[in-house]
């Protein structure tokens, strides 16, 4: 079989298919979750931690061009060519990814609910055979 044809059948196999479905559908949600974050939770956060924008949350590692220079925001950090750890980032994506495994945890759980194996229904013990009930009147007579 020539490497064409493999790569062909690889290719052609339903679970790649179902793979790359997955990573078009999943990419396309995780856009849907950072803009539930950024726009709807988090300023809402914000606003009970007393007004903290967390995009704008980061600490100022080295200084750009105007030294001693404090910034307002995390652009204008950035344009001023400052190195930056951006925590507010790191917690948005934290929120993301909290939101994003419920909402897998919510699926799977559904599915598995809808999965389910019907209960088995216990059926009736069967009839015991002839020869059972003749031993069983052989005992009954050799006990009395």
């Amino acid at each position: 079989m020539s490497i064409k044809q493999e790569f062909k059948d690889f290719i052609m196999r339903g679970n790649v298919i179902d793979l790359a479905v997955g990573m078009v559908v999943g990419t396309a949600f995780s856009g849907i979750v950072k803009s539930l974050v950024d726009d709807v939770i988090m300023p809402p956060i914000g606003i009970v931690l007393g007004g903290i924008d967390f995009s704008n949350l980061f600490l100022t590692l080295k200084h750009g061009k105007t030294a001693g220079m404090e910034y307002a925001t995390l652009a204008a950090a950035k344009a001023d060519g400052a190195v930056t750890m951006n925590v507010g980032s790191f917690i948005n994506t934290i929120i993301s990814f909290l939101i994003v495994a419920t909402a897998i945890f919510v699926v799977v759980k559904a599915i598995n609910t809808l999965k389910k194996a019907p209960e088995a229904v216990e059926e009736a013990p069967a009839e015991p055979s002839e020869e059972v009930l003749l031993l069983r009147e052989i005992r009954d007579s050799l006990k009395k």
